[in-house]
């Protein structure tokens, strides 16, 4: 019985170091080379193998509105922290415990980036604690504007649409380049919930957070 619990421990950690392995390795490659597909891409293809809307842009090749809309509406403090805001993290735990029930998150664009990058949206210690680890790595090893680049390429803005380009094309039929500071700040308030705010776009709450990301993001500060 010892033996066998002893087995079964190595195994864990065996995968463990693996999976650390893959992940380190994925993001030694991705700092030169384009993310083309992500876990939640993968696992949004194989619920249904309707084909994934995505196209690569490179950072110049994409709007400064979107850029300052994004950061405003996902991580003010995004170039100050070390990818963890824990006054957004202790905040967030405060609300939900007055709530009894999970209404926010601290989470920022780097953390953000690594469960979209190397996991799934299934909340458990585990998956926590690996995304902590790989958010950890990708501070060190990528830019702040490698950061927000992939994130801009990587996140969902729909039903089956991953990337800024994506969004960009689909809802407004032009370049991610192009973007207004109206529409930047459009796509940047569907994350919270793209796939309900696609059909819902004059949903109050909407609206709101619409016109407070247009109120700040001219005070964000992006990467040059």
């Amino acid at each position: 019985m010892k033996a066998f619990i002893v087995r079964g421990l190595l195994i864990i950690i065996s995968l463990l170091i693996i999976i650390q392995l893959w992940i380190f390795s994925s993001l030694v490659y991705w700092r030169t080379h384009d993310v083309e597909t992500t876990m939640f891409m993968r696992w949004t293809y194989l619920s249904d193998f309707k084909p994934i809307k995505h196209q690569w842009r490179d950072y110049d090749e994409i709007s400064d509105n979107f850029k300052h809309a994004i950061v405003a509406a996902e991580d003010a403090k995004f170039i100050d922290h070390h990818g963890f805001d824990w006054d957004g993290i202790e905040d967030a735990l405060q609300r939900n415990l007055k709530k009894d029930k999970v209404v926010a998150g601290g989470s920022t664009i780097s953390q953000q980036l690594a469960k979209n990058l190397f996991f799934y949206n299934r909340r458990s210690f585990l998956r926590k604690g690996q995304e902590t680890i790989a958010t950890t790595m990708m501070e060190r090893m990528w830019t702040k504007q490698r950061i927000l680049e992939v994130y801009m390429n990587s996140v969902e803005f729909g039903d089956h649409i991953y990337g800024v380009e994506a969004a960009a094309q689909h809802y407004f039929g032009k370049s991610a380049k192009s973007l207004s500071r109206e529409q930047a700040a459009f796509l940047a308030v569907l994350l919270p919930n793209p796939k309900y705010y696609q059909d819902h776009r004059d949903d109050a709450k909407l609206q709101y957070r619409k016109r407070m990301v247009l109120k700040y993001m001219r005070y964000t500060r992006i990467p040059d």
